[in-house]
């Protein structure tokens, strides 16, 4: 059961921090450096975070295997 939960928290941070990524690279390339007060820029970063965040759990898994 637990596995399975944190299998599904690797797959929504992935796909959480592929989606960020995308629209914060849309927003900056169309020239909107804020979005909602925020900077595209810090948006991209945590973006980057949740997909370095899905890999460790993904070794993690692969770890316990």
């Amino acid at each position: 059961m637990m596995l399975k939960i944190i299998d599904l928290l690797e797959k929504i941070s992935a796909a959480g921090g592929i989606l960020i990524c995308i629209f914060s690279g849309l927003f900056r390339l169309s020239g909107t450096y804020y979005l909602a007060g925020i900077q595209v820029m810090t948006m991209f970063t945590v973006g980057i975070g949740m997909m370095v965040m899905a890999i460790l759990i993904k070794l993690h898994m692969n770890e316990l295997r």
